[in-house]
């Protein structure tokens, strides 16, 4: 599902620590997919639709070199994948096998996809870097995914880092990892994001200029009544 335009510009105005706090007020604690870590400096935030992509523990008779040819593959998920996604995939954690490699990220690229978010590992790594396409992961690891997962689905609901991500729920992701906003509630953080970060910019301001952070941070009443006032022209 394509994300409306002026939700991801107000989106990407923001960072996943301010989004985080804004989920937290709603109720919503799980929401930061642990591991999920920049490859490289200068990736930048990105904004987009989640494409779920599913591992199990690797089981013999299924995770072989055979598979690569299989209807259900990574191959053919990768050509399912829509342009602006972010694909998400959910590796259980496991660190001593890479989900993809500089080929597949490649394509991953050539289709437009924005990124790649796993709580896994890619393989073949500076080729991965120089397809240019932004990945979020673990690390690094040189045995291929057939060494200890076995690839079942696309485009279904899965765990990644601890969180549960559903297709289409929209990701953010920044230096400080991957957050996950279900589809219910984009409209509602889009619409607190720009607040909540030009309040915390003007606490920011405050603190540099010497302030003391009782009753600044979080704002009382007097605080809060400076900060409003600071709005006006």
């Amino acid at each position: 599902m394509p994300l409306n335009n002026d939700i991801a510009a107000s989106l990407a105005r923001v960072s996943t620590a301010t989004i985080t706090t804004i989920l937290l007020k709603k109720g919503l604690r799980n929401v930061w997919m642990r591991g999920t870590r920049p490859i490289a400096s200068g990736q930048g935030r990105l904004v987009g639709p989640a494409f779920t992509l599913r591992f199990v523990p690797a089981r013999e008779d299924l995770a072989t070199p055979a598979s690569w040819s299989a209807p259900i593959s990574t191959r053919t998920a990768i050509e399912a994948m829509p342009a602006g996604c972010i694909a998400v995939a959910d590796a259980m954690g496991i660190t001593d096998a890479g989900i993809f490699g500089d080929i597949l990220v490649a394509r991953m690229k050539k289709r437009d996809v924005a990124g790649l978010v796993t709580d896994g590992v890619v393989r073949d790594i500076a080729g991965v870097r120089d397809t240019g396409l932004p990945v979020w992961c673990q690390g690094a690891a040189a045995p291929p995914a057939v060494g200890a997962l076995t690839f079942v689905a696309w485009q279904q609901p899965i765990g990644c880092g601890g969180v549960a991500v559903f297709p289409d729920d929209i990701i953010v992701v920044d230096d400080d990892g991957a957050v996950v906003i279900p589809q219910a509630l984009v409209e509602e953080v889009a619409a607190a994001a720009p607040e909540q970060e030009n309040m915390e910019t003007w606490i920011m301001d405050e603190v540099l200029g010497g302030a003391a952070l009782p009753g600044l941070y979080p704002m009382d009443e007097a605080t809060r009544a400076r900060y409003e006032a600071s709005k006006k022209p």
